[in-house]
């Protein structure tokens, strides 16, 4: 990773001992906290459990992820589009993710594809370049969006079912550790109305910012208490997005 001592959160910030979204709106719109906590919960556990080694974080970013994982690998190599939208301060490699990957294989202990794959417009290269990359019993860290809006167009391409991420796993001879989908149609909803609050009637178009903010405490407390079992039971058929982490055969 290059120029570590530039490096500044993004994203992800570590509060009360845990990877959480951060407040700061210059990095984090407010309508995609909710979404952005989901999602650092699980990262938080897996890097705690899986990460280790040589690690390569492929269509890094700014790296949000690096205050995580710094302290439990060995290296870092930090991998993204030549044209990306991100800072490229951190980048050792700016490589296109649809062709061959120019590492050895066997490189590499740990994947992390974080909010990548929906941008690959073919999955099955990279998916097969991962496997090739990493060690024997390497894991890759992966999460994917399914009902969420398109972002970074015209470069969002797909959503992917858990149907489909398990066939490209195991097209790709990678068994799979674990598969969960984040959040359910309680999270969906809030995220939809925190991102257009003005569907909500007479009031939504007054208060853009405090709604969205107040709708995604409440369903943050909902769904970690009395909504729990809602959440739960809907997330097979209305899940927000998956996280999956998979491991070479």
């Amino acid at each position: 990773m290059q120029n570590k001592e530039k490096w500044s959160p993004g994203k992800y910030v570590i509060r009360n001992g845990r990877l959480r979204a951060t407040r700061d709106t210059s990095k984090l719109k407010t309508a995609s906290r909710l979404v952005t906590d989901l999602v650092a919960a699980r990262y938080d556990k897996a890097i705690q459990t899986y990460a280790r080694g040589d690690l390569i974080d492929l269509g890094c970013g700014n790296v949000p992820l690096f205050l995580a994982y710094k302290d439990r690998v060995s290296s870092i190599t930090c991998v993204d589009w030549p044209a990306t939208r991100h800072k490229v301060d951190h980048l050792d490699h700016e490589l296109d993710l649809t062709e061959s990957l120019p590492f050895p294989d066997s490189s590499f202990s740990t994947i992390i594809l974080s909010d990548v794959m929906e941008h690959i417009p073919n999955p099955g290269q990279l998916w097969s370049e991962m496997n090739r990359i990493l060690t024997q019993g390497g894991v890759a860290i992966i999460n994917v969006p399914f009902l969420y809006w398109v972002h970074e167009a015209p470069h969002d391409y797909y959503r992917y079912t858990e149907y489909a991420l398990e066939r490209f796993a195991s097209n790709s001879s990678f068994s799979v550790i674990s598969l969960e989908p984040i959040g359910g149609l309680p999270e969906v909803l809030a995220d939809f109305i925190a991102k257009k609050p003005r569907v909500i009637p007479i009031i939504g178009h007054l208060f853009r910012k405090p709604t969205s903010i107040l709708i995604q405490k409440f369903t943050w407390v909902f769904v970690h208490s009395l909504g729990k079992s809602l959440s739960r039971k809907t997330a097979k058929r209305f899940p927000m997005g998956y996280f999956m982490i998979v491991q070479k055969q």
